[in-house]
């Protein structure tokens, strides 16, 4: 008996983000700006294999990571796929020490994998857009400083006026729970901070109370941690604190000098904040930590993350190389922003001119898209056969903005046809004239 063939379900997996051309093109343009002034900065592009062996991307993690790994065998090697693009810039510079100048600029944008829960806002596979600098033996704080300037014109030029980049020193926060007795459990109390926007204050004095904090040292710890003044006014007031512990005064010389330098590079008050509960609860950060907020949209959380590391490589290699960067979640920030109706759609072609030939000799419309091209103008021509509705039907379905039409009477005269596909004004131009209307 005939049995149906069974339906293949065409859907993505949960977790995979997929995108209709109009969505892929706004997609592509955020890429393409945040690229862009990466390199203005001079980071220099690294793109790194998706798979590695597992062994290297498990040095320097474990626990709920190894958990989340997508890894599996071949032959007779354990492979796995990056789950970020740190680790493997790690073993990049160990690998490649000699072959590199110092400080060593790079930026990476490309694909990661996690095989964790599915949810809004969380990816099994995403991009990462990452810029680290590496210094060989030390970095100076200068450099911690460039980074704010850099996730200022990246959200400027993305259109957003209303952001707030947030700086904290760990050595602050390690430095004040060493004066107060709990530098044991230091750890724990960062990573109870960082869930403070998540939480709430009641939320993170329950987690300090499981940690057997006593409730006097959890009311100094919070009362610390809500400094929250002008820039100026926390440096101010961290120093008023009277504290003499070494790491504690170390962390605000740091964090004195990347604010003071901030405000030399022109970043305004209204974007930049010292905001003593970003603690990034992962352990490699050892100085300067950076969150990024939209101010209009608090509920997406931080949208760039980041800080200083004292030692990238120490897994892989005897050489001391102390590192800062941040990381923008691509994939994430582009579906929380729009599903917000913040990113809107135009046109799903980058297409701006169909050229539409109106005799069988081809000839002359595609020496026209030649030159139209040479020109730098995203040109299509027409192949299809049938009524000019349909053919005109086609670019309007695409958002294609103009359409030129060449015939005989073109090709004798010198002068073609162009039409407005919105608004359905049409007029004649020379090539030259053509060109210059169209570059606008």
């Amino acid at each position: 008996m005939f049995q149906p063939k069974e339906k293949i379900i065409t859907s993505p997996m949960s977790g995979f983000m997929e995108l209709l051309p109009a969505e892929q093109i706004e997609f592509n343009k955020i890429f393409d700006t945040i690229r862009r002034t990466y390199e203005l900065f001079g980071f220099i592009p690294l793109d790194t294999p998706v798979l590695e062996r597992t062994e290297v991307l498990l040095t320097k993690a474990g626990g709920e990571t190894e958990k989340q790994i997508y890894q599996f065998k071949k032959g007779d090697n354990d492979i796995s796929m990056r789950f970020d693009l740190t680790v493997p810039l790690a073993r990049y510079v160990a690998e490649h020490y000699g072959q590199l100048t110092f400080p060593f600029r790079r930026y990476a944008m490309g694909k990661v994998y996690r095989g964790e829960r599915a949810q809004a806002g969380r990816f099994r596979e995403f991009y990462q857009c990452d810029i680290d600098v590496i210094g060989n033996g030390q970095l100076e704080i200068q450099f911690d400083a460039e980074i704010p300037s850099i996730i200022y014109m990246i959200f400027k030029q993305l259109g957003f006026e209303r952001f707030t980049i947030r700086i904290n020193n760990r050595k602050i926060l390690n430095g004040f729970f060493e004066s107060i007795g709990m530098a044991n459990s230091s750890t724990g109390i960062m990573q109870a901070i960082d869930r403070l926007e998540k939480v709430g204050e009641a939320g993170v004095r329950e987690e300090l109370l499981k940690l057997q904090i006593s409730t006097d040292l959890i009311a100094q710890i919070l009362k610390f941690i809500n400094l929250t003044q002008s820039c100026s006014d926390v440096i101010s007031g961290l120093k008023g604190l009277a504290i003499n512990n070494e790491q504690f005064l170390q962390g605000v010389k740091e964090l004195e000098s990347v604010v003071n330098f901030v405000k030399e590079l022109g970043i305004p008050n209204s974007n930049f904040a010292v905001d003593l509960t970003i603690a990034r609860g992962l352990d490699y950060y050892t100085g300067t930590v950076y969150e990024t907020r939209l101010d209009e949209y608090p509920e997406i959380g931080s949208v760039c993350s980041g800080g200083r590391y004292d030692d990238l490589a120490s897994h892989y290699t005897d050489q001391k190389l102390p590192g800062v960067g941040i990381s923008i979640g691509l994939t994430r920030l582009f579906d929380q922003l729009y599903k917000r109706g913040v990113i809107k759609t135009g046109a799903s072609s980058p297409t701006k001119v169909l050229i539409l030939p109106m005799m069988d000799d081809l000839g002359p419309s595609v020496k026209l898209s030649a030159l139209l091209r040479q020109s730098g103008i995203s040109t299509e021509i027409s192949f299809v056969q049938g009524k000019m509705k349909k053919r005109l039907g086609y670019a309007d379905k695409l958002g294609i903005p103009y359409a030129i039409f060449v015939g005989e009477n073109e090709i004798k005269s010198g002068m073609y046809a162009l039409k407005d596909l919105k608004s359905g004004n049409q007029e004649e131009f020379s090539v030259e004239n053509l060109v210059e209307k169209l570059k606008v």
